[in-house]
């Protein structure tokens, strides 16, 4: 399992619960509806011991949680859904995937886009202000605080 690092700064804890290979690509799956282990597996073509890694790290720090399930037959097993925690990093998926479209762009094309649900207006994600105004990242700064490492 992952350990957070003894660290005061946000960026660095976040990475040791977030930064492992084929975290966000779980996540990915599970924001699409995928909430079982063979699903992500399959879909993923991942190891079945990383998987099982990365998903007790999620479950671990509060990302995602386990809910009991069983089909007609079989033995019980888990599901893994994403709880309120997990579910704000949409945004972070959102943020790398719109940085990816742009930066590293498929020559057919994005894999998904963005939209306001039920309709087709695009969204893209950004920093918005304490009125709810969209403020470009170019005048948004980082003012460090006494807690700001070294």
């Amino acid at each position: 399992m992952a350990k957070v690092p003894d660290d005061p700064c946000s960026i660095a804890r976040s990475l040791g619960v977030l930064g492992e290979r084929w975290t966000f690509l779980i996540l990915r799956e599970a924001f699409q509806g995928q909430t079982r282990f063979a699903e992500f597996r399959d879909r993923l073509r991942i190891a079945p011991d990383v998987l099982s890694n990365r998903l007790g790290t999620l479950v671990e720090y509060g990302v995602m949680e386990t809910v009991p399930y069983q089909e007609p037959g079989a033995r019980s097993r888990f599901a893994y859904v994403l709880t309120p925690a997990g579910r704000e990093l949409s945004v972070v998926l959102g943020a790398l995937q719109q940085w990816g479209d742009r930066h590293l762009p498929w020559p057919e094309g994005p894999s998904m886009l963005r939209r306001v649900a039920d309709t087709d207006r695009p969204v893209h994600v950004g920093f918005v202000d304490d009125h709810g105004r969209e403020v470009p990242s170019a005048e948004v700064a980082m003012v460090r605080t006494d807690a700001y490492p070294g």
